[in-house]
């Protein structure tokens, strides 16, 4: 069994910085992806970063240019660099491992993320 953890959320001001990590009980690199995701109150979970074991990243639209995930191998870690929040990223934030590509296999705990105007 994988596990997750993710941490670094909190409550920031718009225009602030936040970074989330995401630490994984097994090798990062076994796994074809692993991937940000996220979900506001009454919305449904979306993927906002996603990096490929060969290093390929794509982000969502709303993120891209602000938003940057990376990975630390030797500490089988993933981090979202989250630059110029916006009030509507506000979420819970999930970290995902994925198997299949298109298919997030495990899931962290999550960890919420408040941007105040």
């Amino acid at each position: 069994q994988v596990q997750l953890v993710e941490s670094g959320g909190g409550l920031v001001q718009a225009g602030g910085s936040l970074r989330l990590s995401c630490a994984a009980s097994a090798n990062i690199l076994r796994f074809n992806a692993m991937a940000w995701y996220r979900q506001a109150p009454g919305n449904s979970r979306e993927l906002v970063a996603r990096m490929t074991s060969g290093g390929s990243t794509n982000y969502a639209s709303s993120v891209k240019g602000r938003f940057t995930i990376s990975r630390d191998n030797a500490k089988n870690t993933v981090y979202l660099q989250m630059n110029s929040l916006k009030p509507e990223d506000t979420a819970d934030y999930y970290c995902a491992a994925h198997e299949i590509l298109s298919v997030p296999g495990y899931w962290g705990q999550g960890t919420q993320v408040t941007v105040s105007s």
